[in-house]
């Protein structure tokens, strides 16, 4: 657990130099909208966030999906599982093979 807190600490220190040497303003423009004296790294970080949230959405949908699947099975091993079992049938002596006739 420590490992990944010193971790996380390195990532928040790197972020950090990151915005402090990138400081410079500049201006964004996208479709018929733009933006004049937005600091370089508030714009990549918020670039980052979006495509993180980009890349992840669908990952979370199919995660969201696998655990409703999952917790369907876990109910009908359940209930499977509590099913009174049938007994077996008995099995007798095997029938006689057929006669031959020649």
């Amino acid at each position: 657990m420590a490992v990944g807190y010193a971790i996380v600490a390195l990532l928040a220190a790197a972020v950090a130099v990151f915005a402090l040497q990138n400081s410079n303003p500049t201006s964004v423009r996208f479709a018929v909208w733009s933006l004049d004296g937005v600091p370089l790294a508030g714009l990549v970080l918020v670039s980052l966030v979006a495509g993180i949230i980009v890349a992840g959405l669908p990952l979370l949908i199919q995660r969201w999906r696998l655990r409703s699947r999952v917790r369907a099975l876990e109910r009908r091993v359940q209930a499977l599982e509590s099913a009174p079992v049938a007994p077996a049938p008995s099995r007798s002596a095997p029938p006689p093979p057929p006669a031959m006739t020649g």
